[in-house]
């Protein structure tokens, strides 16, 4: 008779830290830092008249990038949809118009296509 209330408090013991380090987890899980699993693009078409904003989305920069930044995306985007490589002209037109604008080298923003 007395093993088995030693039997019944072991189990009540190993129930209840067992369901301590439960909840534990649950509070570290719920408040562990949100980190994006993919990068977001930009969703949509392009626009009639290109904007710095949507050059910017398009390049991955901010609308007031410093020069070299916009650089580096305009070479990296381009590596990804170069046409020789594959990629599309007008994807390529739109990449060239988008570092354009936003390093101000054109007035009056307008495609080809």
């Amino acid at each position: 008779m007395a093993s088995s209330v030693v039997v019944g408090c072991v189990t009540v013991g190993a129930a209840a830290l067992s369901s301590r380090f439960l909840i534990r987890a649950w509070e570290a899980f719920k408040n562990r830092p949100i980190v994006p699993r993919a990068r977001r693009f930009y969703p949509g078409g392009f626009e009639m008249v290109m904007t710095r904003r949507e050059a910017a989305l398009i390049l991955g920069v901010r609308e007031h990038a410093v020069n070299e930044k916009i650089k580096e995306a305009h070479r990296r985007v381009m590596v990804a949809n170069h046409p020789d490589a594959g990629g599309s002209h007008y994807l390529a037109s739109k990449i060239n118009e988008a570092k354009d604008i936003l390093m101000r080298k054109t007035k009056s923003p307008g495609s080809v296509f």
